[in-house]
């Protein structure tokens, strides 16, 4: 399998297929490159080049035990885009892996970069501060934490089947395919990464990274997003990003990249090609 290994010794596991400008894709936690299943499949049938990597401690990735922070996972994307030498990249990031592009961004410099989405994504900050009241307590978090720490594998399977896609929603067509799908990449990662991510991915303050983006910026949010909500989100991070564009879609989940894949795809299409 191909991977590449940074400069502190982890190897790094990606997926590249296709040829033509490249797309790469950064998962959300705590799942792996397989989440952008239904994106990787579509771009490539439409001549582009996609590719996309496991953090560290997820998936197929080194269980490292140390250097899940936001620092760490730009540094190992970064590794994957100079092993590969891409440019003109349009990098999109799903929650996490939203913040991850941002710093990335941010610290290791646009100059590769054509285009950045964020979907669902964590930025500003997850985590209710002085600074930031609109933000979750950090009870929330602490309760994640219970969660990965204690009988994971039935923590994965609640939020799954729960909040991630609104499969508790009133009407909701559930697919209990996606649910054990969404389990598996997460018992395929480390409890460790699992468990230091959750700090990584609520209470990073990605401020100073969002106003560095320099590059055409699409912002993706459902409005019925249970995970990361919208008004704490998306909502303060198109008036940091300059000259970004805000779309939302009422009634969907913070899942929709793969419940919602038609309508999701067709719109990074519209935007990668304009």
């Amino acid at each position: 399998m191909p991977f590449v290994t940074t400069t502190d010794e982890v190897e790094i596991f990606y997926k590249d297929w296709g040829s033509g400008q490249p797309i790469m894709f950064h998962h959300g936690w705590p799942l792996s490159s397989d989440d952008w299943d239904a994106q990787m499949l579509f771009f490539v049938q439409q001549g582009y080049r996609v590719i996309a990597h496991d953090r560290r401690g997820h998936g197929r990735s080194t269980q490292v035990g140390d250097g899940h922070d936001m620092d760490h996972y730009a540094a190992d994307a970064a590794a994957v885009v100079e092993h590969l030498d891409l440019r003109d990249v349009i990098h999109v990031g799903h929650s996490t892996g939203g913040g991850e592009v941002a710093r990335y961004i941010a610290r290791h410099g646009a100059d590769r970069v054509a285009k950045a989405v964020l979907i669902g994504a964590v930025p500003p900050i997850m985590v209710q501060t002085e600074a930031n009241p609109g933000g979750l307590p950090v009870e929330v978090f602490d309760g994640f934490r219970d969660g990965v720490a204690g009988d994971r594998s039935q923590f994965y399977l609640d939020v799954a089947s729960g909040p991630f896609y609104g499969f508790n929603r009133p009407g909701a067509e559930v697919s209990q395919g996606v649910i054990w799908n969404w389990w598996r990449q997460g018992m395929a990662g480390s409890v460790k990464a699992h468990h230091d991510g959750i700090k990584a991915f609520s209470e990073t303050d990605f401020t100073e990274d969002l106003k560095a983006i320099g590059v055409p910026t699409l912002i993706l949010h459902g409005d019925d997003d249970q995970v990361v909500p919208i008004a704490d989100s998306a909502e303060l991070s198109v008036e940091l990003v300059p000259g970004a564009t805000l779309k939302v879609y009422p009634g969907l989940s913070h899942g929709m990249c793969t419940v919602n894949a038609a309508t999701i795809n067709a719109d990074l299409l519209d935007f990668f090609k304009n």
